[in-house]
Order: C-alpha cells, then structure tokens, then sequence
C-alpha cells in the first residue's frame, strides 16, 4: 500500500513575506545585525505621519543604506495598521506641542477633503501634518532603537540556530 502524504500546508503572508526572506537573508551571509535594521526601520518608517508615504520612505532608505527592499516594504506594510491607530496622536500632539488651536479630524473626513480639493486640502491641513511630523521625528528614533536592539539578539540566535542544522 502506498502512503500519500497530506500536501505541505502553504506559507501565509508573515511566512512569505517575513519570515521566509529573514531566514534567506540569514543563510546568505547577511548580518543578523543588518536585517533588525531593515526590520527596525521598515516599522518606524512605516507609522510616518502622512499617509501613503511609508511605502516610499522605506524605498528611499532601503535604497540608500543597501537593505533588502522586500523585507523592509513587508515591514512597512505590517506597520500600516499602526499607522492609522497613530495618525491623530501625532496630530493632536503636534497642536499640543506648538499650542496650536485643534481642528476637526477624521480619517474618513480627511481622506474625503484630500481627494475633493487637494491644494486647499493643503492649505487647511498642511501645518497639523507638520506638527504630526515633528512629533514623529522626537519619537522614531526612540522607537527605533527599542525594535533594532531587541530584534538584534533574537536574529543573532536564529543566524546561530541556523548555522547550526
């Protein structure tokens, strides 16, 4: 009798898209210390404060600090979500920050507003994105450094496990 066994199950998308090229990465000689960079920076760049921008920033520092663009725009995109959660902290922070008068803000509204007249989308909006900017810029390389110097000796490990089978 022949055995037939049950066909692998298919990779989801943080396999594909994550983990699978982190561990490509790691067989390939790249440093576990490179690829928490591109991790730490695809998850900072991608909470950017403007929104649409993230895919971009990310393309630019990849491109300019040699890292793997897919892993870094895979990390971007998990950031996404959190992106939104952030967008009207930061907004309302900047206007805290610079004593700004707070103005109504809605995702949906916004994107409505943008789309319907984007130069005086600009002209309403253009300094809270500003301020929202600013406060990004105080807060990222905190952020930053916590994810780079907690995924460096994780990555280090699973580079040693690796190496190891």
């Amino acid at each position: 009798m022949i055995e037939v066994s049950p066909p692998a199950p298919r990779p989801n998308w943080w396999q594909r898209r994550i983990a699978g090229p982190v561990r490509q990465q790691l067989t390939q000689g790249i440093t576990p210390d490179k690829i928490a960079l591109t991790l730490a920076l695809g998850f900072t760049l991608g909470i950017f404060p403007i929104l649409g921008s993230g895919f971009l920033l990310c393309g630019l520092a990849a491109w300019a600090l040699k890292l793997n663009q897919p892993i870094i725009q895979g990390t971007g995109t998990l950031a996404y979500p959190l992106q939104l959660v952030l967008l009207l902290p930061f907004y309302r922070a900047g206007e805290s920050l610079f004593s700004a008068p707070a103005i109504p803000l809605s995702i949906p509204q916004l994107l409505s507003r943008f789309f319907e007249d984007t130069p005086r989308f600009l002209q309403e909006y253009g300094m809270t994105g500003v301020r929202g900017i600013f406060v990004w810029s105080l807060l990222a390389p905190v952020g930053w450094a916590a994810l780079y110097f907690s995924l460096r000796p994780l990555l280090r490990r699973w580079a040693a496990r690796l190496a190891k089978d």
